[in-house]
């Protein structure tokens, strides 16, 4: 009768779903996660399961079958390996993960009591998961219990928010719970939280509004402003005033063409009186080769134009003419990509050809492509399904097989190919499953490609296509960025649904507008600068001193490397040589990475070595190695110091001491000294001094000194240092 009853119990209890039950507990634990049992080359101490659970008939065979079965024990449940270390019961690495009173413990336990059963074939999938709610208005320090539902291919639903995984995109903003609770911060702006379950995410959009009164609001010069102060106006976050002149030329100058204006440029346009002034400078700058300098410096950092050995100086002095004089002429940019992927021939006869120089594997290849002109992070698709995003290893080798035609012949230069297109069936092997993979682009087929075709055209068709929801917005967004600081997605090359824009409303306006005007960079440069947004004061008042996302004042930062080291060279009148290069070029007009090693200032200040697509490989943060630099090194002495520099000539200048003082603050700072400023700086420069003999030096020497201290100690301030 004992027997009998056991019997009618285990019959009468539910069976467990491996798929759809046990692998959401494991997940929840974090039991398949890359630091714990999914982590790369076997997993944990012999127990191997795959990352967050997407491969689940690989974990059932390593879960029952594995260590010859001693992580289950069906006979006495409680004594399973995989629920002692879990609940502590025997020491785990890992720590408790799974306390004996969660449902998770119970769930485990009533799988292996019946058996261990394996997922049927036909099990049902999880079609959709949904948060609820999808989006709301949170007042500052406002909790809200998110709840996740999921739908099956039977048309079943399911409440999983004790299984789900929860996560925030912003935790200064706002704070998610391992069981779904939010809280929002005092902070204003725009958050996220991701929700993940079992290979499905969606996503919970926070608006967190300051509500404070906006009424002078900059009239609007173009949709970005109306996108920029609308978003505000929600918010109830009061932009700061527009710039004074004198500022908006400094700022200007330095994000379109890398440079101080000089003097005489500011003198120039702080006297005209045009209401279109603004304008004016931007369309100059535009046409100016020192924007094309500046850009080409951008472009082909990220294109990994750099010099492994002496023999690359030739391509790379190539490629990186192609680049500028592409930027110069502003060729659409949907026409470099076509250029740059499809290139032919030898270096010489087609520069473009130099990008495959650098990067040779059809999987390097994709993963540079995607990253830099998708802004689409593939690389962990390779091995594994992406843990953010729909992108599985199919969608990785689809996107590999457009290049996997592309042939190579040695040339008569050593290290260098001719680059064609090898006849064929394009095509990829999919590592894990073996299975061959035509070309998909993302999910999106391209038709049919005969062997006669280049894939690789295809692709940049795909790429151009107004529908293609990718190419446009990476660009626009990373061109943002570059003006603001901050992408409206970000980081900046990370574009995907769990990633969502902080404004997506003006994301997809700089997009449909870059697209219709056919790919024009100068135009979507100018429609940024222009705008009163970006024109804006970076001093915060009351209530947008906390705002870090919605562009209620302009973010101040740090000048580049080159950018920095050729201000330097602009305010002493000095000049820094490189090698095989004219004398007077500029360090953002430098070629490749080569020069940073001859250069400890371009090393200190961060330029980057072109090893990766990522903007982050460029050093933008504060160091005491640079300010000991700007303090004391040899190289900032000498041009300070140079006989045919700013200081020696004004020493030998019979104008008033106002007046040096006037150039010497409008070549740094591209504006004239305050009466206090020019008071003391005045009073200084003609104060005597003591040489190393103790002997008074002559007014000569010492005017020579005090112009030097007054030039060092203007390169040293936040105000020349940052781009304000």
């Amino acid at each position: 009768m004992v027997v009998l009853s056991i019997q009618t119990v285990r019959a009468e209890t539910p069976s467990v779903d491996f798929v759809n039950d046990i692998m959401p507990v494991l997940t929840k634990a974090s039991c398949n996660t890359g630091v714990c049992h999914a982590k790369a080359g076997g997993g944990q101490n012999g127990f191997e399961l795959s990352l967050l659970g997407f491969e689940p008939q690989d974990d059932y065979t390593h879960l029952v079958r594995g260590g010859r079965g001693r992580r289950v024990f069906p006979a006495a449940p409680e004594l399973s390996l995989i629920l002692q270390k879990a609940s502590g019961e025997i020491p785990h690495g890992g720590g408790i993960r799974l306390s004996k009173d969660s449902s998770g413990y119970r769930l485990l336990h009533q799988w292996i009591e019946q058996g261990m059963p394996a997922s049927p074939e036909n099990n049902t999938q999880v079609t959709s998961v949904e948060v609820d709610p999808p989006a709301a208005i949170l007042k500052p320090n406002e909790q809200r219990q998110l709840a996740v539902m999921v739908k099956y291919s039977d048309g079943s639903q399911r409440d999983v928010t004790s299984l789900a995984l929860f996560e925030s995109n912003d935790d200064a903003m706002i704070t998610v719970t391992d069981d779904g609770l939010a809280t929002a911060s005092d902070i204003p702006g725009n958050a996220s939280v991701m929700v993940r379950y079992q290979g499905r995410v969606a996503v919970h959009s926070a608006t967190i509004p300051m509500a404070a009164p906006v009424g002078d609001v900059p009239e609007p010069i173009n949709f970005v402003d109306e996108h920029v102060f609308g978003n505000l106006t929600q918010l109830g976050i009061p932009p700061s005033p527009v710039c004074d002149d004198a500022t908006f030329l400094r700022r200007v100058t330095l994000d379109i063409a890398g440079r101080l204006p000089s003097e005489e440029e500011t003198k120039n346009f702080l006297e005209n009186e045009s209401a279109d002034r603004r304008i004016q400078v931007v369309d100059e700058l535009l046409r100016s080769p020192d924007y094309a300098d500046y850009f080409a410096n951008k472009w082909t950092a990220l294109l990994k134009n750099r010099r492994d050995d002496r023999s690359d100086i030739t391509s790379n002095f190539a490629f990186h003419a192609w680049v500028r004089d592409s930027l110069l002429a502003n060729t659409p940019y949907d026409q470099i990509v076509r250029e740059l992927l499809a290139a032919t021939g030898t270096i010489i006869g087609n520069p473009p050809v130099a990008w495959y120089k650098r990067v040779k594997e059809p999987n390097q290849q994709i993963e540079d492509v995607s990253q830099l002109f998708l802004g689409v992070r593939l690389q962990c698709a390779q091995c594994h399904h992406h843990p953010f995003e729909r992108w599985s290893q199919d969608d990785y080798y689809a996107l590999t097989a457009f290049f996997s035609r592309v042939g190579r012949k040695p040339t008569a230069t050593a290290g260098e190919d001719l680059i064609f297109h090898q006849r064929g069936v394009a095509e990829a092997k999919n590592m894990k499953t073996g299975t061959m993979i035509r070309p998909i682009a993302l999910g999106d087929r391209v038709g049919e490609i005969s062997p006669d075709e280049d894939p690789r055209l295809k692709l940049a068709d795909w790429m151009a296509s107004p529908e293609n929801p990718f190419f446009a917005k990476a660009l626009v967004n990373r061109y943002w960025k570059h003006f603001f600081k901050r992408g409206l997605i970000e980081p900046e090359d990370d574009i995907r649904d769990t990633n969502p824009p902080t404004n997506p409303e003006l994301l997809a306006a700089l997009e449909l507008h870059f697209i219709e005007s056919g790919f024009d960079l100068k135009d979507l440069i100018r429609v940024i600068a222009t705008s009163r947004a970006y024109q804006l004061s970076a001093a915060p008042n009351e209530h947008n001193i906390a705002d870090m996302q919605n562009y209620s004042r302009y973010f101040p930062r740090r000048l580049q490397a080159e950018v920095l080291l050729d201000a330097i060279d602009q305010v002493t009148g000095a000049t820094t040589s490189f090698a095989n290069l004219p004398p007077g070029t500029r360090a953002v007009a430098l070629p490749d990475n080569s020069y940073n090693t001859s250069s400890p200032f371009l090393k200190v200040f961060g330029r980057p070595e072109s090893t990766s697509v990522c903007e982050c490989e460029r050093v933008q943060s504060a160091s005491l190695a640079q300010s000991l630099h700007l303090i004391n090194a040899a190289d900032i002495k000498s041009k300070i110091a140079a006989s045919n520099g700013r200081v020696a000539r004004l020493t030998k200048d019979a104008n008033p001491i106002e007046d040096q003082v006037r150039e010497m603050y409008l070549a740094a700072l591209s504006r004239l000294p305050s009466d206090e400023e020019l008071r003391i700086a005045a009073a200084y420069l003609v104060e005597s001094r003591v040489g190393d003999d103790g002997k008074p030096l002559s007014e000569n020497q010492a005017l020579r000194d005090n112009l030097q201290d007054l030039t060092w100690a203007l390169i040293n301030t936040k105000e020349f240092i940052f781009n304000h």
